[in-house]
């Protein structure tokens, strides 16, 4: 149970992540989490969106540098360190978590974190081991 994230590089440069979104809503695709991480020249921007592979199809046609790829998504237990829950596991499993981040609009109930990791399938195993709720396909439509 992965879901599908889109990177995209762009030009570390003001507009630029304006533009994409700008791109992105005019084709009614919303972001439901997003990343920006940037370098001095380049910004990589990692979101989870209601249509990954028409996202795609979009921003290919406008020439942007894109890539789809798996990642998890768990819901952060609400109890003190439940953050704790979800990587602790990961860390004793040698699994090595490469970025993370959250969803967007999701005030008052469990967070959701996007997990990129360098062993999906073994990382999954261990979170759903440890009674981690993982979330699928439902992440599109929240």
């Amino acid at each position: 149970m992965s879901v599908k994230q889109i990177s995209v590089l762009l030009g570390n440069v003001p507009g630029t992540l304006a533009r994409l979104t700008g791109i992105l809503d005019k084709e009614d695709i919303t972001a439901k989490a997003l990343l920006s991480a940037s370098t001095a020249e380049t910004s990589t921007v990692r979101m989870v969106v209601n249509d990954p592979e028409r996202a795609a199809t979009i921003l290919e046609s406008f020439g942007f540098n894109y890539e789809l790829t798996p990642v998890l998504a768990a819901e952060v237990p609400l109890h003190p360190g439940g953050m704790n829950a979800i990587l602790k596991p990961l860390s004793k499993a040698e699994i090595n978590l490469l970025y993370i981040y959250t969803t967007i609009n999701r005030i008052g109930e469990e967070t959701i974190v996007i997990l990129g990791v360098d062993q999906i399938d073994r990382a999954r195993e261990i979170l759903q081991q440890n009674w981690i709720h993982l979330i699928g396909d439902e992440i599109y439509s929240l």
